[in-house]
């Protein structure tokens, strides 16, 4: 979003001429691939959609199902491009910013300079600062892997070309086009939908591919940014373990998707170390080539040509090599290093034990022998090098490890109970079955059973398949750890937390697999709730003070460093709840639970569930960062990255260099300068009060909405939902185990799908209207406005969801309804237009603007554009969704009206740059 506050005329106008070619060549391709009968409907119904757009369905109604699939794959193919070209212009504006102003960590230095801060406090925040992307295998990304990589070879023309413009002639243009009217040609001959559901090793190595390309430039230029920054400050980086980490749910995630076994954690597992051992080996080839000191020009530390010495003792190194460096001890340490790296990887793939000396055990051994050659080369006049190319090596190891990301375990709740019932009533030493107790007799008995010393699982004890597969994830866990290193697993998320029994449950089944010794001292990892629901978020606070007040669970605490993580679910919340009673629920939730947090003494880490939609917490992650409130942020910070995130993100190296960045800076200044509120204490008084009046009638409306006498109804009718598992974007199913047809089961994903492909996007705005309205009939009118000038997180929260507000047309969504909403619930359409209007009334009372994105003109000009060529995919969708149900869907409809509908979905989410 910001890119387009910041875009000039000259920006814009060279954007929109780089996807005038683009589509250009992709009407050549037309004409080529299909004939020029393709390129003549394309542009008639372009045309059609400006002029009349009335006489749109009528033309569509007469095409043919190749003509349909063929002008469904047209105009999805036009989105793909125009995001891609408009990811370039990004980069290149961030290129042109950086070198004007400076990136995000500059400016995080002027701020933290202006605020006077001592070097001592600076090096103290530093040590705390811990930014972990996570990565989840959430099914939002539609485009294939295929179609990704042929982007990402478009914008690496479109940026070389940009690069080379001063020199280039017009025979290097025609071979820059010829290119890309390659890459477009197979583009167009790639099939855009995937034939089989991902399985969570596929899921994997996507995440990977992500992953890779961070490790090799991104992540070690933000981190050489921070070092610098630190020292500019007059304060030391962080000593011990890095700033920055990532995580993977992948593999882990076991919360309703039945695909993710043991073995399939073991699976993913060996994948990461893999491509992460590739990645190290590849960063220390760097370094050979860098290093080439010789010991006739400058000696190195007896210390780095012992080590050297033991290794070419210890592990096989061509003697190639040892001819070839035998005056150059770096090199010889380096050669070891590789050797290492491959017995490694040899060690891993066959299950073998762990020879010191020969493999790594894990990355901090490698990071020691970096180390080692950093230390020599700054002893021995090459501080330069130690300090650069060396020194930038092990900031990314440090942050990648061997293994790419740390896995995070997942479960519902409810699947600990079903295992601990079983055992229970298996030794018979309950009154009643363990399904019985209510809540407060569970949280007893659980809490009793943890501060003994039996063990509660007979040896020959025989659970139930699904129980059984439960249980065997804390003794995957532990193996896991003995094989890889501790590291790799550290949190065990449970997912609808509601008591401290449900975290209690997992605790003992942990304990029993050895992970857990209270009287030790020992826990292998920790213990996370999830947070999902309103209710739950308001109780966060409660939840946490017993946990820690009982003296078993505080001890497994003290174990894990004194550090308690919390995760924060947006999607449930807002789809349970609506947008404002989500976002402000998480607000004070994550205020109370700063203040149990420091009540107790211990550290708090909180872990924000966000979606890429602003309906499951998504938005700019900066200002979000920046708008946690004060002293909830003390260095350490989760945020989720899923879907089409990853590739809006990552994709090119210098967005990726951005987002990772401007991560880094928010929770740097977070952590230095938002310890203590930004406002008296009475102006938040008044402040949270009134957003308590907003949150209460905005939750209101909306469930009264979603309570409405036939929603499910109209929510299946009016969007294709029921395609969602078919376009084979995730190995999860879409909706809850043993849960029905309606909307109860249905997760958050779906849920903001359907609602986006029909242009409603009810999650990301509805019942705000009612809410806002509420407090300015109550004379609240200038107090809202003075809380969006001067409250960063009430402006953040109307930004996000004016943005939903410029998404949604229910102009477009009034077709969906007319065509395939039963007429007897058009009522609750009346209900959203209602509270469509009324919510653009109150934000533009709040924002002083005449229209919505006013502001924005650059982002309001896209979003029109971008309309032009939405409508005959939705026209199409409208259509195409009718006669599919009309055939009786899966069972009965023509295979190739199916492919067409799938391929509108894949073209709506491109052009909304939105799946769910």
């Amino acid at each position: 979003m910001e890119f387009y506050e910041n875009q000039s005329a000259e920006d814009d106008k060279q954007m929109r001429a780089d996807i005038r070619r683009l589509g250009n060549l992709l009407g050549q391709t037309l004409v080529r691939q299909e004939g020029p009968q393709l390129l003549e409907l394309v542009e008639e119904v372009r045309t059609l959609v400006r002029a009349d757009p009335d006489a749109v369905q009528g033309r569509l109604s007469r095409l043919d199902a190749t003509e349909e699939v063929d002008l469904a794959r047209a105009f999805s193919m036009y989105f793909q491009l125009a995001n891609i070209t408009e990811q370039v212009h990004r980069a290149r504006d961030m290129r042109r910013r950086r070198a004007d102003t400076g990136g995000w960590l500059a400016q995080a230095r002027a701020d933290i300079e202006s605020a006077g801060l001592s070097s001592k406090a600076i090096s103290s925040g530093a040590d705390r600062l811990e930014v972990r992307p996570v990565f989840t295998a959430h099914p939002t990304e539609a485009s294939r892997r295929s179609i990704l990589t042929k982007l990402r070879n478009v914008a690496d023309l479109l940026e070389e070309e940009t690069a080379e413009k001063a020199v280039i002639g017009s025979a290097d243009v025609d071979a820059v086009n010829d290119r890309l009217a390659e890459i477009i040609d197979m583009l167009w001959q790639t099939d855009e939908l995937r034939v089989e559901k991902p399985e969570p090793t596929d899921e994997a190595r996507n995440a990977v591919y992500y992953l890779t390309d961070l490790y090799r430039e991104a992540a070690s230029r933000v981190l050489t940014d921070l070092s610098a920054t630190l020292t500019a400050l007059g304060a030391h980086p962080r000593s011990n373990g890095s700033p920055m980490k990532f995580g993977t749910w992948i593999g882990g995630d076991r919360d309703g998707n039945p695909f993710v076994t043991p073995e399939v954690t073991e699976q993913v597992l060996l994948i990461q170390h893999e491509h992460g051992i590739a990645a190290a080996e590849g960063a220390v080839s760097e370094l050979v080539r860098e290093v080439s000191v010789s010991e006739t020009v400058r000696p190195a530390s007896r210390d780095l040509v012992a080590s050297a010495e033991k290794d070419l003792e210890t592990v096989a190194i061509p003697q190639r090599f040892r001819r070839v460096h035998s005056e150059e001890p770096y090199r010889l340490k380096l050669r070891a290093i590789e050797a290492k790296l491959q017995n490694t990887r040899e060690r891993l793939a066959g299950d073998l034990a762990h020879r010191p000396g020969w493999d790594y055990s894990h990355a901090g051994e490698l990071v020691a022998d970096l180390k080692l050659i950093r230390d020599s080369l700054a002893r021995q006049r090459g501080q330069l090098a130690a300090k650069g190319a060396v020194d930038r090596t092990i900031r990314t190891v440090e942050a990648f490890g061997l293994e790419l990301a740390k896995m995070d375990i997942r479960e519902h709740s409810a699947a600990h109970h079903d295992v601990l019932a079983e055992l229970y009533d298996t030794t018979g030493e309950l009154e009643r079955p363990y399904a019985e107790l209510d809540d407060a007799e569970r949280g007893a008995r659980l809490a009793e059973e943890l501060s003994g010393h039996r063990p509660l699982a007979p040896r020959n004890v025989e659970l139930t398949a699904r129980n059984k597969k439960t249980f065997g994830v804390f003794s995957t866990i532990a193996e896991t750890q003995a094989k890889y290193g501790p590291q790799i697993i550290e949190s065990y998320i449970v997912s609808m937390t509601h008591t401290a029994a449900d975290i209690l449950a997992p605790v003992i089944l942990a304990r029993e697999a050895g992970l857990v010794d209270i009287d030790r001292g020992k826990a292998a990892i920790g213990f996370v709730p999830l947070l999902e629901g309103v209710e739950e978020l308001s109780g966060a606070d409660t939840l946490l003070d017993e946990l820690l007040s009982l003296p078993a669970y505080r001890a497994i605490v003290d174990a894990r460093g004194g550090v308690q993580e919390v995760m924060l679910g947006y999607s449930d919340s807002n789809k349970e709840s609506g947008i404002a009673a989500s976002q402000w629920s998480i607000q004070v939730a994550q205020r109370r639970l700063r203040d149990v947090a420091h009540k107790h003494g211990i550290h708090l880490r909180l872990f924000h569930g966000r979606g890429g939609t602003v309906g499951r917490g998504g938005g700019p992650s900066h200002e979000a960062i920046l708008a946690q409130p004060s002293g909830t942020l003390d260095g350490e910070i989760k945020i989720t990255e899923q879907g089409e995130v990853l590739s809006d993100k990552y994709t090119l190296p210098t967005l990726a260099r951005e987002n990772l960045e401007l991560s880094v800076a928010a929770s740097l200044k977070a952590t230095l300068l938002h310890t203590e509120p930004r406002h008296e204490a009475d102006v938040l008084e008044r402040y949270f009060g009134h957003m308590d009046s907003v949150s209460g009638a905005a939750k209101e409306t909306y469930r009264k909405l979603t309570g409405t006498p036939g929603l499910s109804d109209y929510f299946w009718a009016v969007s294709p939902t029921e395609l969602l598992g078919a376009l084979n974007i995730g190995s999860r199913p879409s909706k809850r185990p043993n849960q029905e047809a309606g909307l109860d089961g249905l997760r958050a994903i779906p849920w903001v799908f359907g609602w986006t492909q029909s242009r409603q996007i009810v999650p990301g705005w509805f019942g705000v209207g009612s809410g806002l309205e509420a407090a300015r009939k109550a004379g609240l009118g200038d107090e809202l406005r003075e809380m969006h000038r001067n409250w960063h997180f009430f402006s953040n929260f109307i930004s996000n969801v004016e943005m939903t507000l410029a998404k949604t047309d229910l102009t477009i969504a009034s077709d969906y309804v007319d065509e395939l909403v039963p007429e007897n619930l058009h009522g609750i359409f009346d209900q959203i237009k209602r509270e469509h209007a009324k919510t653009v009334h109150e934000v533009l009372e709040i924002t002083g603007e005449e229209r919505i994105l006013a502001s924005q003109p650059g982002l309001a000009r896209t979003l029109e554009v971008r309309d032009l060529y939405l409508a005959p995919l939705h026209y199409l969708q409208i259509s195409l969704l009718s006669r599919y149900r009309a055939e009786g869907g899966d069972d009965g409809a023509d295979p190739q009206l199916k492919r067409a509908l799938l391929i509108t979905v894949n073209g709506i989410a491109a052009g909304l740059k939105n799946t769910g």
